[in-house]
């Protein structure tokens, strides 16, 4: 019973010394690692939030332009029968024809041919480079609906230069057609004169 107590007390001092021994050794490593550089790098990588700011344009609408200003107003126009400094004059030939004029509308009476609308030649270049006046008798047909068929130039002074200007200017007159018997009929033989003058 002692030789246990012996044994057990001997093998507590063993262990307790080779705790001692432990601890000590423990120590010493310790230290050694406090004062030797360490052997390896360590490196430590940062993530840095940056602040992001998030710029918000608010679009505004445009203002509208300012409204145009209404444009002046204009003047009637006026058609001038005269074209720079040319005179035309167009005239008819007076013919007896010994019916009595009626009534102007429809033609629910009888009556003579009357003029409605007589349009101006244009003044042939060559004359009026060159300055030449002159006049053309025509003689033509007014047909039943009033329009100028078969005009011919019986006189022309001069003679060639404003035959086809008189020409083109007559087929676009209009006249009121005669009226015997409440029928419309076609005058031949009617006669019209057109002058060209050149004015200052």
């Amino acid at each position: 019973m002692i030789l246990r107590y012996i044994v057990g007390l001997a093998l507590g001092a063993v262990v307790t010394l080779g705790l001692f021994y432990l601890m000590q050794w423990l120590i010493h490593t310790d230290e050694t690692g406090l004062t030797d550089p360490p052997s390896t790098r360590i490196v430590d990588f940062v993530r840095v939030e940056q602040e992001e700011t998030v710029q918000r344009r608010e679009r505004k609408p445009e203002p509208p332009p300012p409204p145009d200003e209404p444009p002046p107003d204009m003047p009637d126009p006026s058609f001038d029968t005269d074209v720079g400094a040319v005179g035309i004059d167009i005239g008819s030939v007076a013919m007896d024809t010994g019916v009595q004029i009626g009534g102007a509308s429809g033609f629910q009476s009888d009556g003579d041919y009357l003029p409605i609308v007589r349009v101006e030649p244009v003044y042939p270049r060559r004359a009026l480079t060159r300055g030449i006046e002159g006049y053309v008798l025509l003689e033509f047909t007014v047909s039943e609906t009033g329009s100028v068929v078969d005009p011919k130039v019986v006189e022309a002074q001069p003679p060639g230069i404003f035959d086809r200007a008189a020409i083109q200017a007559a087929l676009r007159f209009k006249y009121q057609p005669r009226v015997v018997d409440g029928q419309p009929i076609a005058v031949h033989g009617v006669r019209n004169m057109i002058t060209f003058e050149l004015t200052d």
